[in-house]
């Protein structure tokens, strides 16, 4: 049986986004689960990818008290190609935000809801000045995220 297959779309501009999207990629490579694991930026991710995945987890900052425009150029990309094709994809998103992530995460709820993607679990929002515990959560939400992908649950 072929492993399914979970892609990462992380926007990682500095430092300590760049440990979320690495903690995102360990946890749903935990070795006692069986699948494929693609981490990609934004810019670097085309609607190929997206059709061929089984899942998607989106890492994104809030920029202005929006997503990143990088994450929202994803979207202007890839929204079309996918609209009648992946309706349903298990969907998580994790934000890292210096205010509260409201407008990023309105945004991207209005955008998911419109593809009919599959929220697994509400936004996981990272507030306020940076907390070396935000790693654990990421870690966490991708492993969550790829244990259901790979039972079957999502």
């Amino acid at each position: 049986m072929t492993a399914k297959t979970l892609l990462i779309v992380a926007h990682a501009p500095s430092p300590n986004t760049q440990k979320l999207a690495q903690a995102a990629f360990e946890g749903a490579n935990h070795p006692d689960i069986n699948l494929t694991v693609i981490l990609k930026s934004p810019q670097d991710t085309q609607p190929e990818d997206v059709l061929a995945a089984d899942a998607l987890l989106l890492g994104t900052t809030e920029n202005l008290a929006y997503m990143a425009g990088l994450t929202k150029d994803f979207f202007d990309r890839c929204y079309y190609p996918l609209l009648e094709q992946k309706q349903g994809l298990p969907f998580a998103v994790y934000i890292r935000a210096g205010h509260d992530g409201t407008g990023t995460k309105r945004a991207i709820k209005t955008i998911t809801t419109g593809l009919r993607w599959e929220w697994i679990q509400e936004a996981l929002v990272l507030k306020g000045e940076w907390q070396h515990d935000f790693i654990k959560q990421v870690e966490e939400l991708a492993m969550t995220l790829s244990v259901g992908v790979e039972a079957g649950i999502y």
